[in-house]
């Protein structure tokens, strides 16, 4: 079953956020602090209360929280060049790691996207960290496919080389 999260389960969102987390720490770990949530107690009980932030939880027969999704309507598009239009975004999913493989992500993802078709979205959008390539191959076989890609250059203390055309213009 799949119904609306309520305060009853924050215990259980914590410990499936503390899941992720690790997941992202070790492939991440420059980013991502082991040990810690995104979200805390009093995060929850104020996404669980707002309309346009939804988290939705998979309970089993025992009702047990197995897993859950995140979501943000998100409405105007951030610029006045883009299409406007609703969307839903999935800021995270996760089932627990103990029952992977029953189909339970599947189940949350499609609720989700039912959730959106009903609010009247145009569109259903996620990140996935590079590297986590378990969960790119689950949300393909959702049917997403790549939006846009956001890239990075890492600033350290070890030298970095340029192009030589852009060694030129700053030196």
């Amino acid at each position: 079953m799949i119904r609306r999260a309520t305060e009853n389960d924050i215990p259980r969102v914590l410990a499936l956020l503390s899941q992720v987390l690790e997941v992202h720490a070790r492939i991440r770990p420059d980013i991502f602090i082991p040990g810690t949530t995104k979200y805390g107690e009093e995060d929850l009980k104020a996404m669980f209360r707002d309309e346009k932030r939804p988290v939705y939880v998979a309970e089993n027969e025992n009702g047990n929280v197995s897993g859950y999704v995140m979501c943000q309507l998100r409405e105007p598009p951030f610029t006045s060049t883009m299409v406007s239009g609703r969307t839903l975004f999935i800021d995270d999913l996760c089932v627990d790691e103990t029952v992977r493989g029953q189909h339970i992500g599947e189940a949350l993802f499609r609720f989700a996207a039912d959730q959106a078709r009903r609010m009247g979205c145009r569109d259903v959008i996620l990140n996935v960290w590079e590297g986590n390539d378990a969960a790119k191959r689950f949300y393909e076989k959702m049917g997403m496919r790549p939006r846009e890609t956001q890239m990075e250059l890492l600033l350290t203390q070890t030298e970095m080389r340029f192009p030589s055309e852009t060694e030129d213009r700053f030196s």
